[in-house]
């Protein structure tokens, strides 16, 4: 079992589900208050994804080349997003999010073959 490998990938989806809330939540909850104020609670909440995303990307390079640190990173954030769309964000799902899904697929599979 590659313990570093799913200590990485479990800080980073937590890393994640705060950087979406970051950058996406002030646009339904906060969309009445100044952007400064947005601005704000945006850093604080990102505070926390930072907290988990530095060393994410430190245990996770311990057995991963940056380019598949960076893919895993952009398939978790692709995992979390769309149920934060679709659920938090009342958007629409769409076929685009599982054809997005199979491109990604597609770079993990460069990105690991040997």
């Amino acid at each position: 079992m590659n313990w570093p490998l799913i200590k990485a990938v479990a800080l980073l989806c937590g890393s994640n589900v705060f950087m979406t809330f970051a950058w996406y939540a002030h646009l339904r909850d906060l969309k009445a208050k100044p952007w400064f104020i947005a601005t704000l609670i945006s850093w604080g909440i990102a505070f926390f994804e930072y907290i988990l995303q530095v060393p994410a990307n430190r245990i996770g390079s311990e057995t991963l080349s940056l380019p598949q640190l960076k893919i895993i990173q952009e398939v978790i954030t692709l995992s979390v997003f769309v149920p934060f769309a679709v659920f938090y964000m009342r958007q629409p799902f769409k076929l685009d999010f599982i054809w997005a899904g199979l491109c990604l697929c597609g770079a993990v599979y460069f990105m690991f073959r040997k």
